[in-house]
């Protein structure tokens, strides 16, 4: 990828969350991107990701307080980008931070699915000690959007997580899912999606404009059917 070719960050805050039994390193090219493109990017400074412990609400309390911290050096709103179960991390805590955040960004994020739609179940059992099971209520809320503009990029050769559980639903005005081509363990520095992260965290600030790949849901079911993605 030429990264002269692509548009120069203006340096406010990027805060990356990593996926699940994932730590910085993993996240590390992406950061380095963004670093590189002129924003102060910042990994989520937790380490490894064990999934959330505990009572969900206090946990993620507890880490949006985290993300004010650690992007306390400026005063422009932050945009957030998650990696998997990042993403959900991501969306959660714009949720909470609601006039700190800027954007969101999920790459490969099962959002609107359930544990059964995805092949890490197993591996959250292992590490978190706890069953990924979530109640319906839970289920609604991650479906969700926050109120920041939100784009999920996600891809139905993922192999890890479902394409349809990673789709935005509804007409908000604010979000978009766009589809690339690549495997969910290769989404953080496939060339595609930096590319379209370039062009997100470039949005102005409360001029965002969905891209021009983005899809609505009920666009990515009728391609389907009609077979336009294989």
């Amino acid at each position: 990828m030429n990264k002269s070719a692509l548009p120069r960050g203006d340096g406010h805050p990027v805060v990356i969350f990593p996926g699940l039994a994932a730590d910085r390193h993993s996240i590390e090219p992406l950061k380095g991107f963004c670093d590189d493109l002129g924003y102060a990017a910042y990994d989520w400074g937790r380490g490894f990701n064990t999934g959330p412990q505990g009572e969900l609400d206090a946990w993620l309390d507890e880490l949006a307080r985290h993300v004010v911290e650690l992007t306390a050096a400026h005063e422009e709103p932050i945009s957030l980008i998650g990696w998997s179960l990042g993403g959900i991390y991501a969306r959660e805590v714009a949720k909470k931070l609601t006039r700190r955040v800027r954007q969101v960004i999920t790459i490969g994020t099962p959002f609107a699915g359930s544990a059964q739609q995805t092949h890490a179940a197993g591996v959250y059992r292992l590490l978190s000690g706890q069953e990924p099971a979530l109640s319906p209520a839970t289920t609604d809320r991650l479906r969700t959007a926050p109120d920041a503009p939100t784009t999920s990029i996600f891809s139905r050769s993922d192999g890890v997580v479902a394409w349809q559980a990673c789709i935005q639903d509804g007409d908000a005005d604010h979000t978009e899912n766009i589809e690339v081509d690549g495997s969910h363990c290769g989404l953080g520095w496939n060339s595609e999606v930096l590319s379209i992260i370039a062009d997100r965290l470039r949005q102005p600030q409360g001029a965002w404009q969905r891209h021009r790949r983005a899809i609505s849901f009920e666009q990515a079911m009728l391609a389907t059917e009609e077979g336009v993605f294989g």
